[in-house]
């Protein structure tokens, strides 16, 4: 059975907090796991979560800041201790790989598990899968980051009033729907046109083109507010988002459900997020994340 679920390993931002630990995301997507930014700590959050070293098939990292990345040593040592028995892809800025390379060998171990290391040096599709394809694009902050979107296939789901109108049943079903036609009936006359689901992952940013390139038309989007409104001004010297403008961004998007994390640890109530950001026109699904929680994908539309 197919599972779609965000796993959400840490929300801090900089620094963790007594109740937020750094950084760190897993996306389920059917049979495959996509690590985000794993900040320190997060190999210790994986475990309290129930995500293990087997799920985890590509790393994404954002950017080159400690909070997204400092825990990627532990993470790459556990994936070869417990000897994952697939590849595992990482992707994160070209510009950064000597802070990679610095990560992935921070001390001595034994590499068992191959790691492919695929850099992002530009906006564009990374990977295409059977069930998604990964981009990338270019966000702002003072060092160069990258947001991810993962976008399934357009298909076609079956209509129980047209097959009934058509006299499809049973195992035909799925004979038409592999072989596009049985007789005289083809697959168009019995099924209707189903968007595929639309994911976006964005971190470290100021308002952009990447950002709203990334949110267009998402079922979900996990965007970071790290600031409430009235600190606008600082969050865009810091190179950042405020919860209104996550909010705005996904409104005008056609977000389906957002998820707000990445917390400055100067604020202490969490629902102040969630106000500002329906005080900004969204009226979807929204989550302010806490550690270790989990939020499936909307059902398809």
């Amino acid at each position: 059975m197919s599972v779609r679920e965000f796993v959400v390993l840490g929300t801090a931002s900089q620094v963790p907090t007594r109740h937020r630990n750094h950084n760190g995301y897993l996306l389920r997507w059917d049979g495959e796991g996509i690590l985000f930014d794993p900040g320190e700590g997060t190999q210790r959050q994986m475990l309290r979560a129930g995500v293990a070293a087997h799920d985890i098939n590509r790393i994404c990292v954002t950017h080159f800041h400690g909070d997204h990345s400092l825990g990627l040593a532990g993470v790459i040592q556990r994936i070869n201790l417990d000897q994952v028995p697939h590849p595992v892809t990482a992707h994160y800025p070209a510009s950064g790989q000597k802070f990679f390379d610095r990560l992935r060998y921070a001390t001595a171990y034994r590499e068992t598990v191959p790691l492919r290391e695929e850099p992002v040096a530009a906006d564009g599709t990374l990977a295409q899968a059977a069930t998604y394809a990964l981009e990338a694009r270019l966000l702002s902050h003072p060092v160069e980051s990258f947001g991810y979107r993962i976008t399934e296939p357009d298909g076609r789901r079956m209509v129980p009033e047209l097959l009934a109108r058509h006299g499809v049943k049973g195992p035909d079903v799925g004979r038409i729907q592999r072989d596009g036609r049985l007789g005289e009936v083809t697959l168009d006359e019995v099924s209707e046109p189903r968007r595929g689901q639309r994911f976006a992952f964005v971190m470290d940013t100021r308002l952009c083109d990447g950002v709203y390139a990334l949110a267009e038309g998402c079922d979900m989007l996990v965007i970071e507010s790290t600031f409430l409104d009235e600190d606008e001004r600082l969050a865009t010297d810091h190179g950042h988002l405020t919860a209104g403008q996550a909010a705005r961004v996904a409104r005008d998007a056609g977000v389906r459900h957002l998820v707000l994390t990445h917390f400055s640890q100067r604020y202490t109530d969490p629902s102040e997020f969630e106000r500002q950001a329906r005080a900004a026109g969204f009226e979807g699904e929204l989550t302010v994340a806490e550690d270790l929680v989990r939020v499936p994908l909307p059902k398809r539309g």
